[in-house]
């Protein structure tokens, strides 16, 4: 048997609690400088359809400090689903490799690339889903807050893949999370059914930013136009105009309020330099603890597929 870490819900409450403090343990033995190598000899492949830098770096720099090799594979490298079948290059990438790591467009690739692989498969980003991205930010927040009561989460932004792994950690974890967004920008209808209908936690619709960061905990917010969508870009910063993180917007919350960012941030469009830069932005270290975040799960898929 193998454990793959596709979505966040393969992972059960217990098990994400497990990978948080197996996340912390491990930050804490590199920023002492101790010796960890639970993946000596260990090879990763790292497929890169979409590219990325804090992706690369995270997974690559993470791979190596814990005693392994990561190997970076392009789109010039492998046109996965195009040159060659997904199926045919997880087969040759397992006889090789002992883990896989793939960021791409389309999700039912990294679902054939896991279903073929004989090794585990992590998934670093697809356009529906992001769950490494959400385990080093729920990371982030856990560490500045201490826990994870009674928490408000607001995101203000596009209903993409970050959202709809938000969404499932909120599957796993109770907390309210609201998520702002402009009319026909809504996350995947069936993932938000699923998601309410898990009863778990607080979940909501609001098309109005000002009311929805009131007594938020964190305001979270993405690009408007990722990539892909580049030639939306004009059309989206028309629709989205008032949903812009300012000043003002961080005021409503009526609290003391987190800002994150899963970046690269288009500064002056989705937020302003002033809310990057403030005391309460906190997301520089959740860029760090992608890495930290991502060795945990790592280890934990390698050690369970033994």
């Amino acid at each position: 048997m193998k454990r793959d870490f596709l979505h966040i819900t393969d992972f059960t409450t217990e098990e994400i609690w497990e990978t948080l403090e197996l996340s912390k343990w491990i930050k804490a033995k590199l920023k002492k400088g101790e010796d960890y190598k639970p993946f000596a000899g260990k090879t990763m492949a790292m497929i890169f359809a979409k590219p990325s830098a804090r992706t690369r770096v995270s997974f690559e720099t993470g791979f190596f400090r814990l005693g392994g090799h990561a190997l970076f594979l392009g789109p010039n490298d492998i046109g996965i689903g195009k040159r060659e079948s997904v199926s045919d290059i997880a087969n040759v990438l397992s006889r090789f490799n002992d883990m896989i790591m793939a960021r791409l467009f389309e999700h039912n690739h990294i679902l054939e690339l896991a279903e073929n692989a004989s090794v585990p498969v992590v998934n670093g980003l697809t356009d529906f889903n992001h769950p490494c991205q959400i385990m080093a930010d729920i990371l982030t927040v856990y560490e500045h807050r201490g826990n994870l009561d009674d928490m408000k989460i607001t995101y203000v932004g596009d209903g993409n893949n970050i959202v709809h792994s938000w969404l499932a950690l909120a599957m796993r974890i109770p907390f309210h999370l609201t998520i702002a967004c402009p009319e026909g920008y809504a996350p995947d209808e069936g993932m938000l059914k699923v998601a309410k209908e898990a009863g778990l936690s607080t979940i909501e619709i609001s098309h109005e930013p000002m009311e929805a960061v009131k007594d938020a905990d964190v305001i979270y917010t993405d690009v408007w136009a990722s990539m892909g969508q580049k030639e939306e870009a004009e059309e989206r910063r028309r629709r989205f105009e008032g949903f812009q993180i300012n000043d003002d917007l961080m005021a409503a919350t009526g609290k003391h309020t987190y800002f994150m960012h899963c970046l690269p941030a288009e500064r002056g469009v989705e937020v302003t330099d002033s809310v990057c830069d403030a005391d309460y932005s906190i997301m520089f270290d959740e860029a760090e603890n992608r890495m930290h975040a991502q060795n945990a799960i790592m280890v934990k898929v390698m050690k369970e597929s033994m």
